[in-house]
């Protein structure tokens, strides 16, 4: 069988062929390409020259650039185009992978060679980033198990592919609850207060299950409109349990089990490296350096928001007790914050949305990576995608080529909740040639209906920018290896360039060349635009509780080394402190928490606080001498295209002239 895979991609820029690729085409391919990428290994290891930084270090971070490719495209289709073959194939692929990276990782004379070159650095006369490469390569070698006597690295092999299958099913179940479920409604009355647009999406998703009336999902663009507006809080009530209660049902895709196993292989595999808990593991190798660390800034920062929140949920409780509700729910919450903030700054998402067409938002967003980083963005119809609702960019610096973007925006079956941005390839430098990298944005926002464009609330205006933040991190990549390049960051870094995105939103003078009505043109009144500017840190509190509880149970789960007899019983302990309503006996947030459990976020959710700190650190610069400072944008650019090639916190250093502090980020929320 001919197998485009396996080929070189006749495609512009050597783009993925999705027209050509089936899925029968991808476990052959894995299966040759690992064969392919063992053989060059091999060839390093079995090279008679005496060991040097070029022919071992150099060698082995430009092995498997193919099997990395085609990983690429498999595992961004396996989130946002899967079906059922695709999940099956990721079951049997994925212990592939990380046998494969055992074994390299695991290789007693490739570490001998990459020791050897450690061990005598010095003669190498190296750059920075030949530097890093080197520590880092022996680093990994070590935390990977070379180290280790060979019964335990048989050990931490089996723990790692037990591990990688877990997590993919893990995912799957959550995918699978989330997809299972919906609300068929029929009597337009129950769905009092929610806004016509929404209604015309629930009726056009009603249409495509050939159903009369309404229908719910628990996809992010149907089910939060639903929690915002709806005033039937029966309805509420049912939409709320039935996500809260996601792979929690003791069914066949229940999580319960599979969380204890996942924590516990973790805990394993720390251990067999020598050290006390995960969390310790994986924290050695981020900005914060140890739990210690992380709990130290979480409850910091509880400390501060704490009082705020309360007294925001407060107000929330006398507008919900003028309804003649004495106990509030959280699933009252998302009602009531948005009657508030109505009251407050008389403005709604629904009220909004019109001014936030998806394409203007958009155009936004590139013409603001003009302005900053002099980039130019070309819709192409040249390159093929893996679904016709993906649209394809071609990204342009002073007219040189600088990266593909594709972006993909509507909810499917096949689609994971959320968003988030990857790459296709990564970008390098190769026989004097700068190899370009292929970055992916993804999204769950409202499709356009017969009459209506997909317009955005504020939050999904934000969640664009976050995203393309991350993507210009892989777009302005600019280092040697691909192993350094872009997001390959420590993973406490790798938040700033979203988050720091995300500000624009609420700069008035930038927010009025975007926020136009979709009909008319006319630009957001200027009124409107201060109130979001206000409304910035409205139930900030709440918001900062919310995240540092997930870090908390988070690092609880990864730092505690105690037995887990019952998930929400532990669940509820770990975050009492920052729980605000009553806790559901029927719900559990940790069955589809996918940041830590399917994601790399273990040990790491604290990351997007932290980063919060750089934002605002970092904004505020800007803010002191312009928000488009072009010599500051320069600087910042140099961080963005350094990726992993510096310790992030002298990159920092070098854009800003000191560390960050995390008086802006709390000045920044709470004034």
């Amino acid at each position: 069988m001919q197998n485009p895979l396996l080929e070189n991609f006749q495609t512009p820029y050597q783009s993925a062929p999705f027209n050509e690729i089936k899925e029968e085409h991808f476990l052959p391919a894995f299966q040759e390409l690992i064969k392919i990428s063992e053989k060059e290994i091999d060839d390093i290891v079995k090279n008679p020259e005496a060991p040097t930084f070029a022919n071992v270090i150099e060698a082995l971070a430009f092995s498997g650039e193919k099997l990395d490719v085609v990983s690429g495209i498999f595992f961004n289709l396996n989130s946002a185009e899967t079906t059922d073959e695709i999940q099956k194939i990721a079951q049997e692929v994925s212990p592939l992978l990380t046998e494969y990276s055992a074994k390299i990782s695991q290789n007693e004379q490739l570490f001998e060679k990459i020791k050897k070159v450690y061990d005598e650095k010095e003669k190498y006369e190296l750059n920075e980033e030949q530097q890093t490469l080197l520590k880092e390569t022996y680093k990994g070698f070590v935390r990977s198990g070379a180290l280790l006597n060979e019964s335990d690295k048989e050990k931490f092999k089996i723990i790692s592919i037990e591990l990688s299958k877990k997590s993919l099913q893990f995912g799957q179940n959550v995918l699978a609850e989330t997809n299972n479920y919906f609300k068929h409604i029929t009597d337009e009355k129950d769905l009092a207060g929610i806004p016509a647009p929404i209604l015309e999406q629930y009726r056009e998703e009603a249409k495509e299950r050939n159903l009369d009336g309404f229908v719910i999902t628990l996809q992010y663009p149907s089910y939060l409109p639903l929690m915002t507006y709806a005033e039937n809080r029966e309805l509420r009530k049912e939409l709320a349990l039935a996500n809260g209660k996601k792979s929690f049902n003791n069914n066949e895709f229940d999580n319960q089990n599979l969380i204890k196993e996942i924590v516990g292989l973790k805990q394993e595999k720390a251990a067999l490296l020598g050290y006390k808990n995960y969390a310790d593991y994986v924290l050695e190798e981020r900005m914060a350096k140890s739990p210690d660390k992380v709990y130290t800034f979480l409850n910091e920062l509880l400390e501060k928001a704490k009082p705020f929140a309360e007294k925001e949920i407060e107000e929330l409780k006398s507008l919900a007790k003028a309804d003649g509700i004495d106990e509030m729910e959280s699933y009252d919450h998302a009602y009531y914050a948005e009657k508030l903030r109505k009251q407050k700054f008389d403005i709604d998402d629904e009220e909004l949305k019109p001014y936030f067409q998806l394409e203007k938002v958009q155009e936004a967003v590139f013409g603001l990576a003009s302005k900053l980083f002099q980039l130019e963005f070309k819709e192409t119809d040249k390159i093929q995608k893996y679904h016709e609702e993906v649209k394809t960019y071609e990204i342009f610096e002073n007219g040189e080529f600088k990266a593909l973007l594709y972006v993909d925006y509507f909810p499917r079956k096949g689609k994971r909740a959320g968003a988030w941005m990857t790459s296709f390839k990564n970008q390098f430098k190769k026989n004097g040639e700068n190899s370009r990298p292929h970055i992916s944005v993804v999204c769950n926002f409202s499709k356009p209906t017969a009459d209506t464009p997909s317009l955005l609330t504020f939050q999904e205006v934000t969640t664009l920018f976050h995203e393309f933040g991350h993507a210009l991190h892989g777009v302005l990549a600019n280092t040697t290896y691909p192993n350094l390049s872009g997001t390959s960051v420590k993973w406490d870094f790798v938040e700033l360039p979203s988050q720091f995105l995300e500000n624009f939103c609420y700069e008035p003078e930038f927010l009025k060349t975007f926020a136009k009505h979709y009909k008319t043109g006319e630009t957001l009144p200027d009124e409107k635009i201060n109130k979001i500017a206000a409304s910035k840190n409205f139930l900030e509190g709440y918001q900062t509780l919310r995240q540092i509880g997930f870090g908390l149970l988070d690092m609880a789960y990864h730092s505690k080394n105690e037995k887990i007899n019952d998930i929400k019983t532990f669940e509820v302990q770990e975050t009492k402190a920052t729980n605000l309503y009553p806790s559901n006996p029927e719900t559990a947030m940790s069955t589809s928490f996918s940041h830590i459990f399917q994601g790399g976020y273990s040990a790491g959710y604290y990351s997007y606080k932290w980063a919060e700190v750089l934002d605002a650190d970092a904004f505020q610069y800007f803010k002191e001498n312009g928000i488009f400072n072009p010599e500051i944008a320069a600087k910042y650019k140099v961080l963005l295209s350094s990726g992993g090639t510096k310790d992030p916190m002298e990159l920092y250093i070098n854009f800003r002239g000191s560390e960050p502090k995390v008086e802006s980020l709390l000045k920044r929320a709470f004034g």
